[in-house]
């Protein structure tokens, strides 16, 4: 039997305070890829020792492209699903096993919702994208991704999007989608 192989993206710059509990908390759940986005920190090194596969950009180039190395690394590996997760350790991975769950039934796009939004820009897109496509929180950093909706689109960053231009395509596609 076939096993639905996920990755778990985490985009990081200067994270070394949090990276090695963020990574030691999903690692049972998929294949763990840190994207170092040039951090000036030991970010790189703590995420080598707990184990992760490390991505580096050595000139910081934005969360985007972070996203987008990340997603050709678990390509690499083929994998079938990808889920991005926050290096801060704001999401809960418990989260991940209802992630897998919906990606594995069919869906291509699993959206998080935060309890609250932290800036008033956040609110006004939040209500933009309520209105426009019923989605709750556009800018939560943990999303699943089938790798099909991925190879698809191909690509994060030709709008600055800050990690929604994936989401946005699958919302405008129809494709199926949770949050």
């Amino acid at each position: 039997m076939e096993t639905f192989k996920v990755a778990i993206v985490i985009p990081a710059f200067n994270e070394e305070d949090t990276i090695c509990k963020v990574i030691e908390s999903v690692k049972d759940y998929g294949i763990v890829i840190v994207v170092n986005d040039a951090s000036n920190d030991k970010t790189m090194k703590m995420a080598t020792i707990a184990g992760a596969i490390v991505v580096n950009h050595f000139e910081n180039q934005g969360y985007d492209m972070a996203l987008n190395s990340g997603f050709l690394k678990a390509q690499e590996f083929n994998c079938d699903g990808i889920i991005t997760f926050d290096a801060d350790g704001q999401h809960s991975p418990n989260l991940l096993i209802k992630y897998i769950e919906y990606l594995k039934n069919g869906f291509d796009l699993v959206l998080g919702v935060r309890p609250n939004s932290a800036r008033i820009s956040e609110l006004l897109f939040s209500f933009y994208t309520r209105l426009k496509f019923g989605w709750e929180d556009p800018l939560c950093g943990m999303k699943g991704y089938s790798m099909a909706l991925y190879k698809n689109q191909g690509y994060f960053d030709s709008f600055n999007s800050v990690g929604t231009e994936l989401a946005f395509f699958a919302l405008l596609h129809k494709y199926k989608y949770i949050q």
